[in-house]
């Protein structure tokens, strides 16, 4: 068949064992061939050569080429020259993602950074078709990532973000700012952000609603996602002793989410707890569906069953022969 590859190709100089098999089996022939003294060969002139004489070599070549495609089955043969037309999802998002210090608070497990970048990789994975960018901010704001479908770059890139990469703060409007101008220029049908945070604006030369302004002018949508426990959560705390936890009240300013997220047509949520957190990831990936026709190219497809079902059959009759003609043969 065409186009035709193995996974396993390394398995197949296990068939360097065939002519080996076939050279062995032609020696032992040889040397059970029985010398008979005679007076003359008249007696056996009108002798021929058997149908048995012949299908006991034919046994042998069953198992050789069932032994072959055994070899050949676990060198895993695969289709790759197809293709499908397929109906998926695709859009364009930017996640804008909090990293100050605050974000190191213990009211999610390990704490709400680890537990927001878990979530949002689970998140990613879930969207292969879609192309996705990473913005990060706390003091100030840049791009880890620039939109793209090469996912496993984004999710080492997420996974290399940590607290205090760079100036400490929460400026809410330059990370939703970086985050637009990342996505403004794309050319996809839906464009969205999805910026998570756990604290109030307090820094920054853009104000969010601002930013927010500015997202709309460009079709842009944003879900915004408030992250902390109600009420006290332990903070890290900086003393003469080290890093400590402390109970300290979780402010979020709901009231600029929301409207951010008023603004451009997405939507606020508030995480409380690691649960809550993939619940609010499972509805935005829901709510952001927009199908597109993908022809998608490669699609490897094993090919195993037909020589399986073969190898199957001559092993089949070689036993059923055995078990019946040559029943009596020793």
């Amino acid at each position: 068949m065409k186009g035709i590859t193995f996974a396993e190709p390394l398995y197949l100089y296990l068939l360097i064992v065939i002519p080996a098999m076939v050279a062995f089996y032609f020696f032992k022939q040889q040397k059970a061939n029985a010398s008979l003294r005679v007076p003359g060969l008249d007696p056996f002139a009108k002798a021929g050569i058997t149908f048995r004489s012949y299908l006991r070599h034919i046994l042998f070549a069953f198992r050789t080429i069932a032994i072959a495609l055994l070899i050949v089955i676990l060198a895993r043969p695969q289709v790759t020259d197809r293709f499908q037309d397929i109906s998926t999802e695709g859009i364009d998002i930017v996640l804008a993602l909090d990293i100050s210090g605050s974000m190191l608070a213990r009211d999610f497990k390990p704490d709400r950074l680890e537990a927001s970048k878990n979530v949002a990789t689970e998140f990613i994975s879930g969207r292969p078709y879609d192309r996705v960018g990473l913005v990060v901010f706390s003091g100030e704001s840049f791009t880890q990532c620039p939109l793209t479908t090469d996912h496993a770059v984004l999710i080492n890139l997420m996974r290399e973000i940590q607290s205090g990469m760079i100036e400490d703060g929460t400026a809410i409007g330059n990370g939703l700012a970086t985050s637009v101008n990342r996505i403004k220029d794309s050319e996809a049908k839906s464009k969205v952000i999805i910026l998570l945070t756990d604290g109030v604006n307090n820094r920054g030369e853009i104000a969010p609603v601002t930013a927010a302004g500015i997202a709309k002018t460009f079709g842009i949508r944003v879900y915004t996602i408030g992250v902390g426990t109600q009420g006290m959560a332990p903070y890290p705390v900086q003393t003469p002793y080290g890093i400590q936890y402390q109970d300290m009240p979780v402010e979020i300013d709901e009231a600029v989410l929301k409207e951010i997220s008023e603004t451009t047509g997405g939507k606020y949520f508030r995480a409380t707890d690691n649960d809550k957190l993939i619940q609010v990831y499972n509805e935005i990936d829901k709510l952001e569906k927009s199908k597109i026709d993908v022809r998608q190219f490669n699609r490897k497809e094993e090919k195993y069953f037909v020589p399986a079902l073969l190898a199957f059959c001559l092993l089949a009759l070689e036993i059923l022969i055995k078990n019946t003609l040559f029943k009596n043969l020793t």
